[in-house]
Formats: C-alpha cells, structure tokens, sequence
C-alpha cells in the first residue's frame, strides 16, 4: 500500500469481512449480513481546505476501524489488493472511538 496516497480528504480502506457462516454452520446469505460495513483505515489524505483555503485535517487516522454504507466509496485494486477509497463525509464513525 505504500505506493498510494490519497488526496483531499479521502481515505481508502480494506474491508473486514462479515461471518459468512454461524458458529453452528448456518451460511448467511449477503442480504441477512449486518449493516452497515466494517472497514480498517490504510491511508489517508491530507484533508479538505476550508473557505479560507485552510487545510482541515481529518478525523480518521490509519489503522481506525470505521463504519460506512454498503454502497460508499470506489472500489480498487491496489498492489493486487482489493481496497475501497471513499471521502472521510461518507464514513459514519470510528469503532471503538479514541
């Protein structure tokens, strides 16, 4: 990952994948799987200028965990690893907040 770096205020994930089966051997399909997504942060942009044309730092930091939309983000391959970036507006919070 050490070749990319976003820009703005965007970061880029990796997902954490849900439990696709129960401990008991039940496969949950896609549609039952909790909502909404995990995600570990692996960079992040140097964040968004303000009207004043200050940069304003983001909040997430590398290595957070964070919660975002099914939907959110652009999924890429980055350094054969399947990685999502999205904008720091799309994430919903951090896990486990500092």
């Amino acid at each position: 990952m050490s070749n990319f770096r976003p820009l703005h205020d965007r970061v880029v994930l990796r997902r954490i994948t849900p439990a696709e089966k129960t401990a008991g051997g039940i496969i949950i399909p896609d549609t039952a799987q909790e909502k909404p997504v995990e995600a570990v942060v692996v960079a992040v942009g140097p964040g968004a200028r303000d009207e004043r044309g200050q940069v304003v730092p983001l909040e997430v930091r590398e290595g957070d965990h964070v919660l975002f939309g099914k939907w959110s983000g652009t999924e890429v391959r980055i350094g054969g690893e399947d990685l999502l970036i999205a904008k720091e507006a799309d994430l919903f919070g951090i896990v486990g907040a500092r």
